[in-house]
């Protein structure tokens, strides 16, 4: 199959979902420096900073499996999962302490957890 006979919608999730993991990916190397350098935080901050970040994406994923699979409308799924991602992240900037970056950390994997599957299954 070429890219020209690619339905449209797998056309916009491939660019939305590249442009979606540019950003966090210039994000997410400066997360230890943030929270170490400017809010202060340790050893035990990074480590919360990753486990609870991906424990939480995991329980999502499987959350968001079960609900893609028993509804009609997977597309909204998606876009809400982006947009949870999307609006974490600038908010990051603006955290003043250690666990406010943990949580939106957590928001962001929770909408990565969101979109995955059902986008997937699109």
């Amino acid at each position: 199959m070429n890219a020209k006979s690619l339905p449209p919608v797998v056309k916009q999730f491939g660019l939305v979902s590249f442009l979606n993991d540019l950003a966090s990916e210039m994000v997410y190397p400066l997360l230890p420096a943030l929270i170490t350098a400017r809010l202060g935080g340790g050893a035990l901050a990074l480590g919360a900073l990753d486990g609870i970040a991906e424990a939480v994406a995991a329980g999502t994923k499987l959350a968001a499996g079960r609900l893609a699979d028993s509804v009609p409308l997977r597309r909204p799924l998606v876009i809400w999962g982006y947009t949870v991602a999307a609006a974490a992240r600038p908010v990051m900037a603006c955290a003043g302490a250690a666990w406010q970056v943990i949580a939106l950390r957590a928001a962001d994997r929770t909408g990565k957890g969101m979109r995955n599957p059902p986008r997937d299954a699109v």
